[in-house]
């Protein structure tokens, strides 16, 4: 009736529950590969049933069933109670008590009285691949002692009938007496003096595969799952972390400013974090890189076991007095894993509305409805089907009401808590750590609830209508012509990695300094001397970053990192900076160190920036963060693009540079590695070709590169003679113009002619049929497109190729 870790494999989950057997497996078959798992024991689902028949129980608690109906929260909340209470109100068997007392007492070390143990719920039909049973029982920490420990035994017994767990059970059709329970016991590991969290071996808003996610906060985990905080987050790249490269491509700071601990009398509070600490992560990179391997070799173990790749949804913890890291749990995450591959919804506003909150967002759709303000769970009873909760924060006595929601808001609470885990199963929009909506918001007030844009999500003003393209990449054509997707804010990168596509033509490195960064980063390098309420205001954007310059690369090499994890193998080519000088005047500290120029669009941008004395160290700053994605995070399938560039001098110069900062372009590769769409782990270097001289000295150019993209947009442009961002002769710009095929053409045929990858990069042959139809003919090698337009091109350019 009780067994030990050691005596439990995977297929135990009818006797243990699927908990429990997962620490079984894990306890006998994954210590041995230096993953540390704290030891314990389980009380069988036979303890559980000899327990249920023993105070002949089943007939009263079936009694109470025929009454119930989950559709009213009373209803529920009576019956839930009067079947815990009974449970409650039980006696053990003698013999029952006896064994899981004696066995309890060998768990204890040399120099304990008794251990100090958690008492988890295992229902023997939770943590199923099919089916997520997590958070519908009850958990107890820090308990010590047999009485305290039978007693909590009695109260899981008890939670296999909480309200949530019975209307869990009824909305998924298992029957109430086919579900029995197990309970662990396990050695506690003292994070109340460290930190915990969780941690998935995929995103669980996307469903990429390549990364895992890990989740902290100081204390007990409970405040995760609670959504009482937001996490500090890190995000590994798997394949990097699998060659021994310490791939964090991501990091977020979180709001840390509670966390649980243990008192002194073995009971759990709520305590302040001081100030000093609120500003750190609560681990260090290197403990992330060996949680992350441990969850990598998790999965791949459970893989194995299930035959098939398995994303795992752990549980760890970080004892303050050893300073080892433990996993405690480990169970099959159900909700992305399950999803079908082939299909993917876009979803898109279509109109326009007022934001008035942000926050994060969770999975990837759009929903509005009126909004309900609901401040405790003694209102849910206010709420109806259809409208939109907003509420501080959740728990599972709140998923009555959350499945029948449009869509849910919260506070706080990051992508691992309770509202998120719970939106995420049942297929709802939710955002969390707004900080605000329940107070910014009012019932009755029509909203829209948008997730599709990345990892902010946004509340708009009013219904903002809005559609729903469903594309089965399985019906799909293969092309001749290699379909990319061009990549703004790495944010996009995740939600877009399904995408049928051969890797990325055109990442833009402005678009993460805009969005991440925001700092100019010649006011970074010169922080120690610019004024004080600038460096006040760069102080806030840069906390925790001694050296303001780490800041940047840093951050940059993460956006860059996102995006080429999104798309790995695939070769992802990422254009050095290509602001003009009025825009980079808008970031933070730019006007100090930008001229005025009457026309930007044909001034000081691209290469000839890098090189200049006035810019190259900036330059050099991004050339180091490129230069970490590729050594340190081990992504080498990126591609340097120089971008903007008027002559071959200009090119050798900013060449020369780029060598300086250890960034060589290598020449001894097989030249057919042009035609090659996985990574190639040679350092290349593309130039853009944009400026008529690049089609006009195209041989002059490419003895120095491995390949030209196409810059449609600025070739046109500076062919006709026009300004493109002038409204007056905006008109003239047409990349169908004859004299714009005749430079486009010769460059193509150039390229192919001397095997260097030849690409666009752009909307011209979504746009217009009649250029999409040339560029092939032509022998284009890839056309890069914006991802809304991936699809429709991928099939009319099928449709070119086979006429």
């Amino acid at each position: 009736m009780v067994l030990w870790f050691n005596e439990i494999k995977l297929n135990d989950t009818p006797l243990v529950g699927g908990k429990n057997a997962s620490l079984g497996e894990m306890y006998s078959s994954l210590n041995s590969l230096g993953i540390n798992i704290p030891n314990g024991f389980a009380v069988t689902s036979v303890s559980y049933n000899y327990f249920i028949n023993h105070n002949n129980l089943k007939t009263k608690i079936a009694k109470i069933l025929k009454e119930l109906d989950t559709r009213e929260i009373e209803n529920l909340k009576h019956c839930g109670k009067q079947i815990r209470d009974l449970i409650l109100n039980g006696n053990f068997p003698e013999d029952l008590e006896k064994q899981i007392e004696n066995v309890y007492g060998q768990l204890k070390t040399r120099d304990e009285s008794e251990a100090t143990v958690a008492v988890r719920s295992s229902a023997t039909a939770e943590d199923l691949p099919g089916a997520s049973f997590a958070g519908q029982q009850e958990t107890y920490l820090n308990v010590k002692g047999k009485k305290d420990l039978m007693k909590s035994t009695k109260k899981c017994f008890a939670s296999l009938f909480t309200d949530r767990a019975i209307s869990y059970r009824q909305d998924k059709g298992f029957g109430h007496f086919k579900v029995a329970l197990s309970v662990g016991v396990q050695r506690m590991v003292r994070s109340d003096l460290a930190s915990s969290g969780v941690a998935f071996t995929l995103d669980p808003d996307t469903g990429f595969n390549k990364v895992i996610v890990v989740n902290a906060c100081y204390g007990l985990g409970e405040l995760i799952v609670q959504g009482k905080v937001i996490p500090d987050e890190w995000i590994v790249f798997k394949e990097g972390l699998k060659k021994g490269y310490s791939s964090i491509i991501s990091k977020k700071l979180g709001d840390k400013a509670k966390k649980i601990i243990y008192s002194k009398e073995g009971e759990t509070r709520l305590v302040d974090v001081p100030q000093n600490e609120r500003f750190k992560f609560s681990l260090s990179e290197k403990e992330v890189i060996v949680l992350s391997s441990w969850c990598y070799k998790i999965e791949d173990y459970f893989s194995i076991k299930y035959r098939k790749r398995q994303p795992m949804d752990i549980e760890w913890a970080k004892d303050g007095q050893t300073g080892e890291l433990f996993i405690i749990q480990a169970r099959p995450e159900t909700v992305q894993s399950l999803k079908e591959k082939n299909v993917w919804e876009e979803y898109r506003l279509t109109g326009k509305g007022k934001k008035i909150l942000s926050g994060i967002s969770v999975g990837t759709k759009i929903a509005s409805g009126k909004a309900r303000v609901v401040k405790s769970i003694t209102e849910i009873n206010k709420f109806k089907k259809g409208e939109v909760l907003v509420t501080a924060t959740t728990d599972p006595d709140w998923e009555p009401i959350m499945k029948i929601a449009s869509a849910i808001v919260t506070d706080k609470g990051g992508r691992t808590s309770h509202a998120a885990i719970v939106a995420r199963e049942m297929e709802i929009t939710c955002v969390v750590g707004t900080e605000k909506a329940s107070y910014k918001l009012r019932s009755g007030q029509e909203i829209t609830v948008d997730c599709s844009l990345g990892s902010e999500g946004a509340i708009y003003q009013g219904i903002i209508p809005f559609k729903v393209e469903k594309h089965n990449f399985k019906k799909l054509p293969k092309t001749k012509t290699k379909i990319m997707v061009n990549i703004g804010s790495p944010d996009e990168a995740f939600k877009n990695h399904f995408l049928p596509v051969l890797g990325v033509g055109l990442a833009r490195e402005e678009f993460i300094i805009a969005s991440q960064i925001k700092i100019h980063p010649k006011a970074l390098i010169n922080y120690k001397k610019i004024g004080k309420s600038l460096k006040k205001q760069i102080e806030k954007e840069t906390m925790g970053y001694q050296d303001k310059t780490e800041y940047f690369v840093e951050k940059l090499s993460f956006g860059i990192s996102k995006i080429a994890a999104a798309f790995w193998p695939y070769q992802v080519i990422v254009r050095f900076s290509d602001f003009k000088s009025n825009e980079y005047k808008s970031l933070l500290g730019g006007e100090l160190y930008e001229p005025v120029e009457q026309n930007p669009m044909l001034g000081w941008r691209g290469a000839s920036r890098y090189y200049d004395k006035k810019f190259s160290d900036a330059f050099r700053l991004e050339l180091k963060a490129f230069k970490r994605v590729r050594e340190k995070i081990g992504l080498l399938n990126v591609v340097a693009m120089i971008p903007f560039v008027r002559t071959p001098d200009e090119l050798i110069k900013v060449l020369k540079i780029m060598e300086e900062g250890g960034l060589r372009r290598d020449v001894s590769h097989n030249r057919e590695c042009y035609k090659e769409v996985e990574q190639c782990p040679h350092f290349r270097v593309y130039m853009m070709c944009e400026v008529p001289s690049n089609a006009i000295l195209v041989d002059e150019f490419l003895d120095l590169v491995d390949g030209y993209s196409i810059g449609s947009n600025d070739l046109t442009q500076l062919t006709l003679g026009l300004d493109r961002d002038s409204n007056t002769v905006a008109q003239v710009g047409n990349e169908n113009n004859e004299a714009v095929r005749i430079l486009i053409k010769n460059v193509i045929e150039k390229c192919n002619q001397r095997k260097k990858y030849i690409g666009l990069c752009g909307q011209g042959p979504s746009d217009s049929i009649e250029f999409a139809e040339f560029l092939v003919k032509c022998g284009i090698g890839s056309i890069s497109l914006n991802p809304d337009a991936v699809v429709r091109t991928l099939l009319r350019i099928s449709k070119i190729e086979k006429n």
